[in-house]
């Protein structure tokens, strides 16, 4: 680890001497690559820096303990190496999570899909919180959301609503959510006040361009038609709705949501292209075996993940056995606990995985 810490600092002071030549300075694009380089790797070299300083003082003060001092500050110094000891076990696990291998996916927008499950319309209605819980959480993050396409019940539920939230790491925030959200509660349409359980389904996929994702044109089919709704103004009378068919694989994605039959096109695209990523860095994870199973669970979306129980105010995921009596500020978008605590089972595991 020391011998990969120390090439990082020294890459780090040539990055710095790189941005200072005036030959580069002039060159904004290389420039600017130099910098984000630099920024990358700021905050490791700042602690590997911390941790040599800490080392060195644990060695000055072991010295001290050598020396003809008095017990009172014998015990002082020992209080000190203790203090120091602690910091550098501490600055050394973090340096370790520093190195592990960066997700290059974590930087980007991220596509979620929720789709009611068990439970008839009440699925639906659950959708929808769950809708507005990602939501409100990017909102937080001063994140914007976009909906891609959605099916609409008539009572404000979603059968299905795909979105895109953009924002720098959005992706990273919200890729432990896949899986089976259940949720418990006394439905609005349940007279006797029983309670009842049903489930979503939620998905998420980075966002892909075209450049990494590369779909032959003589692959797809496009499919228009007229949208469908509940009436009023949100029904198109023209054929703008898009479906598209990648035939190799069998995808399909559909967009009616905009007025215009290009931009219901694009959208449908950009759901594609994720699923098609999706698909294929799965298969190829099942052909090399390169992911076991953890302790926050698959990321299947079969896999029970989280459950939201009204009576007793009470959301418990499962992966990791947290639980927090604070439902409806975790619904109105306070998720960040479960977020970080599902962040750090997945490094704590990789770490294990890279002993």
């Amino acid at each position: 680890m020391l011998e990969k810490l120390t090439g990082i600092e020294e890459r780090y002071e040539e990055l710095n001497r790189l941005l200072a030549d005036p030959a580069i300075a002039t060159d904004y694009v290389e420039a600017a690559k130099y910098a984000q380089e630099r920024a990358d790797v700021e905050e490791v070299v700042n602690s590997y820096r911390r941790y040599k300083h800490l080392q060195q003082e644990l060695e000055a003060t072991r010295a001290m303990l050598e020396e003809n001092l008095s017990q009172e500050m014998l015990e002082l110094i020992q209080e000190e190496m203790d203090s120091l000891e602690q910091e550098a076990e501490e600055l050394g696990e973090k340096l370790r999570i520093l190195l592990l291998p960066k997700d290059p996916k974590d930087e980007k927008n991220v596509i979620i899909e929720i789709r009611a499950g068990t439970g008839g319309e009440e699925a639906a209605l659950f959708a929808a919180d769950l809708y507005r819980m990602y939501t409100r959480n990017a909102e937080k993050h001063g994140w914007t959301t976009e909906i891609l396409s959605s099916n609409r019940t008539g009572i404000g539920g979603f059968k299905e609503v795909i979105f895109l939230i953009k924002g720098k790491a959005a992706y990273s925030q919200f890729k432990h959510e896949s899986g089976v959200h259940r949720v418990q509660r006394v439905p609005i349409t349940e007279s006797g006040g029983r309670i009842h359980t049903s489930a979503a389904t939620v998905a998420v996929l980075p966002e892909m361009d075209e450049v990494e994702v590369r779909i032959a044109p003589d692959d797809l089919r496009i499919d228009v038609f007229r949208s469908t709704g509940h009436g009023g103004q949100s029904v198109n009378t023209t054929d703008s709705a898009v479906r598209i068919t990648h035939l190799p694989t069998g995808i399909v994605a559909t967009c009616q949501d905009e007025r215009s039959q290009l931009q219901n096109k694009l959208r449908a695209m950009s759901i594609l292209r994720a699923r098609f990523y999706d698909m294929e860095e799965r298969r190829q994870v099942a052909e090399v075996d390169a992911e076991r199973r953890s302790q926050i669970g698959t990321g299947e979306r079969s896999e029970k993940i989280r459950t939201y129980n009204f009576p007793q105010n009470r959301v418990t995921d499962h992966r990791i056995g947290l639980t927090s009596h604070r439902l409806e500020e975790i619904l109105d978008g306070e998720l960040d606990e479960f977020i970080y605590e599902l962040a750090s089972a997945d490094q704590a595991t990789k770490l294990q995985d890279s002993r």
